[in-house]
């Protein structure tokens, strides 16, 4: 099954890149695997995949000693101060930093262990109470504050889009934080290499591709059985 759902959603997300004249080579495919055991990620490693992404620290070190080691892990859900230290050397990427004070915890942590930690801002673009992230307004000078940090480097921006009926609903949602995205590059803030745009889920990644997405995050049109973050499949 996982193969087979595999063949499809990278079908689509060739065919939302030639829409937009984008080469699927811009794209990154996560296959959100978080709940999902072993066997099937092994599937979809043996069908190329080598990007996970996970909700929970701990699934995520319990899958990274587990699992073959040139998997790329992705956390992507809500991030809590007292345990990153547990992550920050596993993943290769935080899509999820949504405020100044974890940014702040991570560079202490890294300090210690004297590493770089690559993140994403997480931008609540849809302003929604129940969700995570920086208001689109504040984001420029989270940035700039989280820019000056030795031991993090800001790779660009996150969003998890409201949960809707029909995926169209989600585009000007899309195209709003891919405007500012590119307003961002422009600016060329210093420590802010700004070239990965992480928005689209199960639901909605075609439209976020043709909006500008770099990384979709998908879980339930891999896996099957839907698992919720909120209000919204992965």
């Amino acid at each position: 099954m996982v193969k087979e759902n595999l063949l499809i959603v990278q079908s689509r997300i060739e065919e939302a890149c030639r829409r937009c004249g984008r080469d699927p080579k811009e794209v990154t495919l996560i296959a959100v695997s978080k709940t999902k055991p072993a066997d099937m990620i092994i599937d979809a490693y043996e069908s190329g995949i080598r990007d996970f992404g996970e909700n929970k620290v701990q699934e995520l070190c319990d899958k990274y000693e587990l699992l073959p080691d040139d998997i790329h892990w992705h956390m992507i859900g809500h991030l809590q101060r007292n345990k990153v230290k547990q992550v920050i050397d596993k993943a290769v990427l935080i899509h999820s930093v949504d405020s100044v004070r974890l940014a702040e915890q991570i560079e202490e942590e890294a300090a210690k262990k004297e590493i770089c930690v690559s993140i994403l801002l997480e931008v609540n673009v849809a302003n929604e109470e129940t969700k995570f992230g920086f208001r689109l307004e504040e984001t420029e000078q989270a940035l700039r504050d989280i820019s000056v940090f030795p031991h993090i480097s800001i790779k660009g921006l996150m969003t998890i889009a409201p949960f809707v009926e029909n995926s169209e609903q989600n585009r000007p949602v899309f195209k709003k934080l891919s405007k500012f995205y590119v307003d961002m590059q422009r600016k060329n803030i210093d420590n802010v290499n700004m070239n990965m745009l992480s928005m689209g889920m199960t639901g909605d990644y075609e439209i976020a591709i043709e909006e500008g997405a770099t990384l979709v995050r998908v879980g339930t049109g891999i896996f099957g059985t839907r698992y919720k973050i909120g209000e919204n499949e992965v």
